[in-house]
């Protein structure tokens, strides 16, 4: 039977079923990597949630939008996790959430409240982009456990304070980079690091929409609350929204960040007093001479997004979950001219074409490609991502390697942001400080 865990909040799934379907994504991502590599993946081989008090994880959910409200409703159907409290400023949020939680959960508009209670063990951060930085700052104060949602911040600064702080406090940390948790992007990874796809050349990522990205705010009032994606007080736009996701996995395959990158931005469709662009291309220049293009816009989607890795021997396009096998191209053996001459000098020379075609259309290729990971089912890693969070704030043990993640992805954003702001190639800034 399947089971859809993209529900609305509050859509509840047996716990017998969520359990399996738990136990069989861990199994295969453990089946496609090694945990040396992927450490964070560690929580999942916990040992299965009991009915003691001493199991049970008790969250408390910032910000309860469109993306907080997946996340509880995968919450809520993670064996041993309780929503002990709810929180957001805006009243209609915050009344669907306490309802979901059949009004059990303590709900307030003040985040600062929230993390004042001693019955709650750790928080789950989907709020507007200036807002991770003080309440995971917060929240680590409080001595509480974060899950926050990408990008890490809204500025370097920010994105150094809070890495400091996650590196030192004995607290679990964690992005809401949900491919870390994806058994296609885990296989794919293995074949690269055995070389299949030869060296690495280059990285072509992409995520291109139709849409204006707005929302009907019900009094101009709450203009810039609801559309907060649009105004850079409150967002980076394109490059944080959609661009970090992708930049995190670049990142990832290179097992690096970005020595520097150049960008352009503008606002060539979407000219409704929106201040981010509304289409962004970035290079990004890597260690031994390769590069990461990525470019998102809203007015088109044909193309959809993709993040495709590239080599001599291939091509992986990890969202869609193909890979792509080439053969290069021999080498073009020189004619003999000697033999040539000795023919015609001899009148034995067959008739020679005046002219030969030198160039073909290089068009896209048509091959259908083969599964990365064969008969794979599950979600994008969302799921995954949220039991390792409770699984960790349980044991109490930190997820190695989150910190660097959420760091290299959150600046390489703001890198491209203001390479596009400031017209000039912006360096890499440097690590965060412990």
């Amino acid at each position: 039977m399947e089971y859809d865990f993209n529900g609305p909040v509050g859509t509840q799934v047996p716990r017998v079923a969520r359990r399996a379907f738990l136990r069989g994504l861990a199994v295969s991502i453990g089946g496609a990597a090694a945990l040396t590599e992927v450490p964070w993946l560690s929580p999942l081989r916990a040992a299965p949630v009991g009915q003691a008090a001493s199991d049970r994880v008790r969250l408390g959910m910032i910000g309860i939008g469109s993306r907080g409200g997946l996340l509880m409703d995968n919450l809520m159907q993670t064996p041993g996790v309780e929503i002990a409290g709810v929180c957001d400023d805006y009243a209609p949020n915050l009344e669907r959430a306490h309802a979901a939680t059949k009004r059990k959960a303590y709900a307030t508009a003040d985040y600062r409240a929230l993390l004042d209670r001693q019955d709650i063990d750790g928080v789950v951060i989907a709020t507007p982009l200036y807002m991770h930085a003080p309440m995971c700052l917060a929240t680590l104060a409080a001595g509480k456990h974060v899950f926050c949602e990408k990008s890490l911040a809204l500025t370097i600064a920010d994105c150094k304070r809070v890495a400091s702080a996650a590196a030192r406090s004995a607290h679990v940390f964690q992005i809401g980079h949900q491919r870390l948790f994806d058994a296609r992007f885990h296989k794919a990874l293995g074949h690269m690091r055995r070389g299949d796809l030869g060296p690495i050349t280059q990285i072509r990522a992409y995520w291109h929409r139709n849409i204006d990205w707005r929302r009907k705010p019900p009094t101009p009032a709450l203009e810039r609350k609801l559309n907060w994606r649009l105004y850079r007080a409150y967002s980076g736009g394109l490059m944080t929204e959609l661009g970090s996701h992708h930049l995190h996995v670049s990142n990832w395959i290179f097992d690096h960040p970005p020595l520097s990158c150049i960008g352009y931005g503008s606002t060539n469709y979407w000219r409704d007093g929106r201040e981010v662009f509304d289409n962004v291309n970035a290079i990004y220049r890597y260690p031994g001479d390769v590069q990461t293009i990525y470019d998102s816009l809203s007015s088109n989607r044909h193309h959809g997004m993709e993040v495709e890795v590239m080599g001599p021997k291939g091509t992986m396009e990890l969202e869609s979950g193909r890979m792509f096998w080439e053969s290069p191209p021999q080498a073009v053996t020189p004619p003999d001219v000697a033999n040539l001459v000795r023919q015609l000098e001899q009148g034995t020379a067959g008739p020679m074409p005046l002219a030969a075609p030198t160039w073909t259309p290089e068009t896209k290729s048509n091959k259908a490609g083969v599964p990365i990971l064969a008969n794979w089912k599950g979600d994008d890693g969302t799921g995954l991502s949220l039991a390792a969070f409770a699984n960790s704030v349980r044991s109490g043990e930190k997820m190695p390697g989150m910190v660097d993640h959420a760091y290299r992805s959150g600046v390489a954003a703001l890198m491209g942001l203001q390479a596009m702001l400031e017209r000039r190639e912006v360096m890499w800034p440097g690590n965060y400080k412990i």
